[in-house]
């Protein structure tokens, strides 16, 4: 997996990039009581806003971390968003996209530097 600085992590599954956000946002929200996904086909460029979440303490959004096209989301989180404080890295991820470019995954953090940003 890949880290953002903005707390989001990125599988690689086949042609496709898997996104969510980490165990370290998820606590920082605390209950997340809403979450707003994009549309399966919107094309996104790197810093887009394209997830809002809301928690009882504060509301935020997630950008796109890389550019592309969104190809499919996780309706479960949707329905049911206490599941992003569940599980965050795994049945909570929140949109599948294609990526223009696999290669800018290589400017991403990977775990060991990730837990070093948050200390």
């Amino acid at each position: 997996m890949k880290y953002t600085e903005d707390h989001e992590w990125l599988r690689v599954e086949g042609d496709h990039v898997v996104v969510g956000i980490t165990d370290h946002a998820s606590e920082q929200l605390g209950d997340v009581v809403f979450v707003e996904l994009p549309e399966p086909g919107t094309s996104v460029s790197k810093g887009d806003e394209i997830v809002v979440i809301e928690s009882v303490k504060a509301a935020s959004d997630i950008a796109a971390p890389l550019d592309g096209e969104i190809v499919e989301v996780n309706s479960d989180v949707a329905d049911n968003p206490g599941m992003v404080n569940e599980d965050p890295t795994g049945k909570a991820w929140f949109f599948k996209m294609k990526v223009a470019d696999l290669s800018a995954l290589d400017g991403l953090m990977d775990e060991a530097a990730y837990k070093e940003m948050i200390g």
